[in-house]
């Protein structure tokens, strides 16, 4: 029987309304997992590829043949707009079959939650953290709520891989079954996954299936696709070389940028007249002020303000505000966002998407990439490629475009292997493992040590916790008033803990941006969302910095004032940037070829840095000589390798090189004075990765390398311990070095 043919009639019917004539590859292949296994699935295809569709239609014919008598399906989006928005297409066709179709966040009526906890029935739609708080304080109603439950449906699923997010949805979803008795099917939907075996494997942990991942052959797609590059200020590098050609325009100017507009920003004001538009930024700063920028130049102009803002630090009337603008056709506006709108809310048929600079991993250009596209139209991305020209003295690193290699890569890595970033799934995941605990105890009452650990310890994305490490969190716990002992020996949360638990904040787990008062003596200098960790600089107030100590609970960041420059960035996901994005960076430098999507500009600078980097040694050599006694080093190393390396050369190296002065752009490179040579730089290296190296050695002796929510509860050696073992990469330090070691061997 054909999958069409398995499908209820009222299925078969909307179908017919909608003038399909036949059903995708994927929807195809979707039911015939879910009709005829009973294993679970991962659907991986483009944006607006029908997953959902997928996923659904064969559950909601199942659930018309078989009524379930309790919530039968839960959804599970990232995003409470991604969940208002998703089920728009799907509720009528639901409401046919009568099926209904319920919501659970903090937006929605409680009118309409208590509908549900009186009528547990149909599919239910919620966050991560509406489930977490579901589970709090719905706790003894869940077996009535979910005792039918039979799918749990994860959408983009590769964002919840990111951080601890995924591993609190797999720990509710464990609990949640455990504690209704049930076994629920796992559907994951994503349009970018990288190594989907071994995702497929994290979203069965615990359930005894496997999970199928069919595979699809895409049809090939045309893509709308230009880069140029822009220096802030001066004649630009096309000028200066007219013989060179690129890319023409892919439109021509919809209206003119003011005289003495920033020329990035002016391109995009120039190409986004009477069109439906995303300017895609990588931070809520540069989101803001590329925002102020465009409405200024729409002042300068007399016209109306043409563009919208939308990130996460808004207030939710703001962005619903701009979403509901973007998905009127009528309305022809710019919304400039960060990664909030990368996911699949449907605003609309978007024109184009600009993005300023490279995102920092293939998955999010592609998801970047697919929110254009829609409705018959190419997906049309444009990259504005922005860097202070540099002086005419610079030394090498500041000559290299950092930022137009890194998106030729991010492009090149897809076209060339469909090469995405796989997903990091080996961490320690102690901040999470505080969060759960609490969460435990503060659902189930008074538990015995012995059965705390058990519950706790045995959800499966703990695996790598040992008893030890989850003994020593309690006694830290009850040492600080997070958890009380009774006069019975059992636990119970302790008034320390129950402050944290009652906060709204505590369902969920990714960090919030708190802020930290930056203080130079009795001067306030501002504020910043992450403190780097001790000795490092920071920059503000137009000055750089150097980072003297850290008061976590007071949120005081003290410091000295420094010269020099300001390492790129630190810590974890957005700016995370993977080896094989590094290595292909190296490879743009080193080869001939030249890329038709680049516009002029963006391949007068390309040829100018390949001329220097060869001249120089840069795309050949890792160790090059800055003049006398500085040095640069390129390791070509994703985020963490390069964080472990830069360690293991203060820590290890520094002292018999005579290594001073160290200042990283991570991830791209590290500039030092040293005394030593560079045979003697190498053979140092190479003396000091045989010997043995634990990871908790490259941890400062000061440092408290604070990374997750809940960090700042655990204690200091699990901290250090989760930094080192779960977020430096050793492995990938000591591969580099042997590379090279092997090479000058060779050589």
């Amino acid at each position: 029987m054909s999958a069409f043919d398995r499908y209820a009639p009222f299925v078969q019917d909307y179908i017919y309304r909608n003038g399909w004539e036949n059903l995708r590859a994927i929807q195809v292949a979707a039911a015939d997992v879910i009709f005829n296994t009973d294993e679970n699935l991962l659907l991986t295809a483009s944006t607006a590829s029908g997953k959902t569709e997928a996923a659904f239609f064969p559950i909601i014919t199942l659930f018309s043949e078989d009524p379930p008598s309790s919530v039968g399906c839960i959804y599970i989006g990232p995003l409470k707009a991604l969940i208002n928005d998703q089920f728009l297409r799907l509720n009528d066709l639901c409401e046919e079959a009568d099926i209904p179709v319920w919501h659970w966040h903090g937006d929605v009526a409680q009118s309409h939650k208590e509908r549900l906890m009186k009528h547990p029935s149909g599919i239910l739609q919620i966050t991560p953290e509406s489930l977490e708080a579901l589970l709090l304080h719905k706790h003894a109603a869940i077996p009535k709520l979910f005792h039918d439950l039979r799918f749990v449906v994860i959408d983009e699923v590769h964002s919840l891989l990111r951080g601890d997010r995924g591993g609190q949805t797999l720990c509710l979803i464990e609990r949640l079954s455990r504690l209704a008795g049930v076994n629920p099917r796992r559907i994951g939907l994503s349009a970018t996954m990288g190594d989907p075996e071994r995702t497929g494997e994290f979203l069965s942990l615990g359930t005894g299936r496997q999970t199928l991942i069919p595979k699809i052959e895409a049809k090939g797609s045309k893509w709308r696709l230009s880069m140029e590059h822009f220096y802030i200020r001066n004649s630009q590098a096309g000028e200066d070389h007219p013989e060179v050609q690129g890319m023409p325009a892919l439109d021509e100017k919809t209206d003119e940028a003011p005289l003495l507009a920033d020329p990035g920003i002016g391109y995009i004001f120039e190409h986004t007249r009477g069109k439906k538009c995303l300017v895609f930024v990588n931070s809520r700063e540069e989101c803001e002020a590329v925002t102020t920028t465009l409405r200024r130049y729409c002042e300068i102009k007399h016209e109306r303000d043409r563009f919208l803002i939308h990130h996460g630090n808004l207030s939710a009337s703001y962005r619903e505000t701009a979403e509901g603008i973007m998905k009127d056709d009528s309305q022809y506006m710019t919304t400039v966002t960060t990664a909030t709108l990368e996911l699949g809310i449907d605003i609309g048929r978007l024109e184009r998407a600009f993005q300023i600079d490279a995102p920092w991993t293939v998955s999010s250009f592609l998801q970047r990439m697919g929110r254009t596209g829609r409705r018959q139209l190419p997906p049309e991305m444009w990259f504005v490629m922005r860097e202070d020209e540099p002086e005419v003295r610079a030394m090498l690193p500041a000559t290299i475009p950092w930022k137009l290699l890194q998106g030729i890569a991010l492009v090149q890595l897809y076209l060339e292997e469909r090469w995405v970033e796989p997903p990091r799934l080996d961490r320690l995941p102690f901040s999470l493992l505080y969060h759960q605990t609490m969460a435990t105890l503060a659902s189930c009452g008074e538990m015995s040590p012995r059965a705390l650990a058990d519950r706790v310890l045995s959800l499966h994305f703990f695996h790598r916790i040992s008893q030890e490490d989850y003994r020593c969190l309690l006694r830290y716990l009850v040492a600080n008033d997070h958890i009380q002992e009774t006069e019975q020996g059992g636990l119970i949360l302790g008034l320390t803990g129950e402050r944290i638990v009652n906060s709204f904040k505590f369902y969920g787990v990714f960090q919030e941006n708190e802020e930290y008062t930056v203080r130079n003596d009795s001067q306030e200098l501002g504020t910043i969302v992450s403190p780097p960790p001790l000795g490092e600089k920071l920059a503000i107030a137009g000055a750089v910095w150097r980072v003297l100590d850290i008061d976590h609970k007071r949120h005081l960041v003290y410091c000295e004032q420094v010269k020099g420059s300001v390492p790129a960035y630190f810590g974890e996901c957005p700016g995370d940037l993977h080896t094989r994005v590094l290595e292909r960076m190296r490879q743009v430098l080193r080869e001939e070829k030249s890329y038709p999507y680049l516009m002029k500009n963006a391949v007068a600078r390309l040829e100018q840095s390949r001329y220097t980097a060869a001249a120089s040694g840069a795309a050949d050599r890792n160790l090059i000589n800055l003049g006398g006694n500085m040095w640069c080093l390129l390791p070509w190393l994703g985020s963490y390798a390069f964080l472990a390396l830069e360690r293991f050369l203060r820590l290890r190296c520094a002292e018999r090189l005579g290594l001073r002065n160290l200042d990283s752009a991570r991830p791209f490179f590290i500039q030092f004075t040293m005394k030593a040579d560079e045979e003697s730089f190498y053979q140092v290296l190479f003396e000091e990765i045989e010997k043995p190296l634990d990871p908790m050695e490259l941890v400062y002796p000061k440092e408290l390398p604070v990374f997750d929510k809940y960090d700042e509860y655990l204690p200091e050696e699990l901290v250090k311990k989760g930094f080192a073992y779960g977020v430096l990469d050793l492995d990938g330090m000591k591969k580099r070095i042997l590379e090279w070691k092997q090479e000058r061997q060779n050589a």
